[in-house]
């Protein structure tokens, strides 16, 4: 019988990297789930803004947190702190943290009540377009820290 030992480093990476995909994977799907709500009617995009506030508060915010959790641990364990990637990538979960919390889940809760009663008025067309641009800077964020962090730190 084979018994290998594992190293919690090796652990908390996994914890880290699957928490990662986790977060940030859901922030992918949000174009793709505006189109097809739009698709099936203004009245769905208040379930649309509903669900995306649901998932900032019980997904993408616990996330950032495990996120950075498993990633201060693994700097700390493996001494990484003075390499780019590491400070890199601990910007970007405060700063991705930051943007949810203090721009983007008030917002989703006032595109949600303003969709209920008419989603061509201008207030919401235009709270609407100032959402789906931090949403597209956002993605260019996390698109911009996996190459950083597949480039520098392998």
């Amino acid at each position: 019988m084979l018994v290998t030992a594992v190293a919690l480093s090796d652990v908390i990476l996994a914890v880290h990297i699957a928490a990662v995909l986790i977060t940030f994977g859901v922030i992918f799907s949000y174009p793709v789930i505006y189109l097809a709500s739009g698709q099936l009617g203004p009245q769905t995009m208040a379930g649309y803004y509903r669900i995306r506030a649901l998932l900032g508060r019980r997904l993408i915010s616990p996330g950032l947190a495990l996120v950075l959790a498993a990633g201060i641990y693994l700097a700390s364990d493996l001494h990484q702190w003075k390499h780019f990637y590491t400070q890199w990538g601990i910007v970007v979960v405060v700063v991705i943290g930051a943007i949810t919390g203090a721009f983007s889940s008030p917002r989703e809760r006032r595109l949600a009540e303003l969709a209920e009663r008419e989603s061509s008025g201008a207030e919401y067309q235009a709270l609407a377009k100032r959402v789906a641009i931090v949403d597209l800077l956002l993605l260019v964020l996390v698109l911009a820290t996996v190459y950083v962090m597949t480039v520098h730190a392998g």
